[in-house]
């Protein structure tokens, strides 16, 4: 048992042997450390002005990823190196990413600056050269501009590459630095009190360490990415007693492909699970690519997505549609169901206190079978869904022999369409056919209205969205996709 939290700040040891479980890293630059750089915009990751990097070793090489400090909590530091904008510039010189936003104007009040700046670099770390325009859009996505306009902060990140940013000191140092973190990682489990000795922060390394821990203390939050958590503690003001952080326990972040299965650790990133999901379902690698920013993707997770139960989060009616099955335990008991039966009702999901999710299993497509998923949001990027429809549906000799809808944003918990489903399977894939469904839509849902959508509309929308699958899968000369942008149209 280790009771305090190792990690380099550039290269600075920094050791933690008190902690509030819920400070965040932003609060621990700005009043523990007094690096005011890294700004407080929204406060709940959407803005991107509190954009930091984080580096950790993998497979022999740091790997760096730009992460939302305003949401991140300070407790999932121990083993990393923490970079902020004050850490770039060496020697008195700026770093090429700095020096191009300097060059190309890309910086008006300035205050969003630091955490375009830190994606810039993020950027620089997994591009050698520079990338097409559509990855940068995409790579800035989580970070916004009232002022300035993007296009210059667009050329900025073209011309970083004129003074070869891959080149620089952190580079130099990558190997030593990598050495140091991996001589952190001892696997020994933490625990931590505030100064109160009132509260406290758990982070095992193994699983059966983590179960053990959590069937002891039911009563505890459990915390993976935070990109959920962090919005209790920055917006709605909790303070939990104890927090158990995930992100240490290797076996929840693995993901591979066994026996026809993804199979995908409750702790593994959207950034980790995307480009494996999407070489077998590319529209659910697309809506992956739409689910928040790079920095929420880099940290948040489809195991906590599932546990949280939220009506709109975007995995579940995907994995639904697919077949997927999710793997519970509570100490050293496990079970197994398929992932639609966990959703009970609106908050409430079937998991006995101290119950945690360990992984989904992810069947591959059968033969034949075609999977399409639309997610329909007032903004394309970095946006909560409205309706999220995911189809599953096997056509054999123009006859429907399978088929499994799914929703999301739709109503109280995201679930099957039964009734839509038994119109549809043994009948021909028709237009007729197709009517029939649509109207036994109203029968499976009843939509919700908040802020978002009415429940009106979205239900139309969910019929819509089956009649978009009809077409693409009957008529695929018709446009009904954005070109350029990926799937869906926003």
């Amino acid at each position: 048992m280790r009771g305090e939290i190792q990690f380099l700040l550039d290269d600075a040891p920094r050791r933690l042997v008190t902690l509030d479980p819920t400070m965040t890293v932003l609060d621990y630059l700005r009043q523990v450390e007094h690096l005011t750089g890294t700004k407080e915009g929204c406060n709940e990751g959407d803005c991107g002005a509190c954009t930091v990097v984080v580096a950790k070793p993998r497979d022999g090489r740091l790997r760096y990823q730009a992460v939302n400090a305003c949401i991140q909590l300070a407790g999932s530091l121990d083993g990393c190196q923490l970079l902020t904008v004050e850490h770039l510039a060496k020697s008195g010189k700026l770093h090429p990413v700095q020096q191009a936003m300097v060059d190309c104007h890309g910086s008006q009040c300035g205050f969003c600056t630091p955490g375009f700046v830190m994606s810039l670099f993020a950027m620089t770390r997994d591009h050698e050269t520079v990338p097409d325009e559509d990855v940068i859009d995409e790579i800035l996505a989580g970070n916004l501009c009232r002022c300035t306009g993007y296009a210059p902060i667009v050329r900025a990140a073209q011309q970083a590459y004129e003074h070869d940013p891959c080149a620089d000191a952190f580079a130099a140092h990558a190997q030593a630095t990598a050495k140091r973190l991996a001589a952190m990682q001892d696997g020994e489990p933490l625990v931590l009190e505030d100064e109160a000795g009132e509260r406290r922060f758990y982070a095992p390394a193994r699983l059966d360490d983590l179960a053990e821990l959590y069937e002891r203390a039911p009563e505890a939050t459990l915390v993976s990415g935070a990109t959920d958590v962090g919005l209790w503690v920055t917006k709605q003001l909790k303070r939990p007693q104890t927090v158990i952080y995930t992100g240490r326990v290797a076996e929840l972040q693995r993901i591979e492909e066994i026996d026809g299965a993804l199979e995908i650790g409750a702790g593994v990133t959207y950034s980790d699970a995307r480009a494996l999901i999407a070489r077998h379902y590319p529209d659910m690698g697309e809506v992956i690519r739409r689910l928040g920013s790079v920095q929420i993707r880099n940290t948040g997770t489809l195991g906590g997505n599932i546990a949280n139960g939220s009506p709109i989060g975007d995995s579940p009616p995907l994995l639904i549609a697919a077949g997927a099955t999710l793997h519970l335990r509570k100490g050293s008991a496990r079970r197994a169901l398929p992932l639609e039966d966990f959703f009970l009702d609106y908050g409430k999901q079937d998991r006995a206190p101290g119950e945690l999710v360990e992984r989904i299993t992810l069947p591959l497509p059968a033969a034949g079978s075609v999977f399409r998923a639309y997610k329909v949001s007032k903004r394309f990027d970095q946006d909560i869904t409205a309706v999220l429809g995911a189809f599953n549906l096997k056509i054999e000799g123009g006859r429907v022999t399978a088929a499994r809808l799914a929703y999301g944003g739709l109503a109280g918990i995201p679930k099957r369409a039964a009734a839509a489903e038994a119109a549809l399977i043994g009948q021909p894939w028709t237009e007729e056919t197709l009517a029939g469904a649509i109207a036994a839509l109203a029968e499976d849902f009843q939509p919700l209205t908040d802020w978002r959508a009415g429940a009106a509309y979205r239900l139309k929308a969910a019929q819509n969205l089956l009649r978009r699958c009809f077409m693409e899968t009957t008529q695929p000369e018709t446009a009904t996709r954005l070109v350029g942008v990926g799937a869906f149209t926003g």
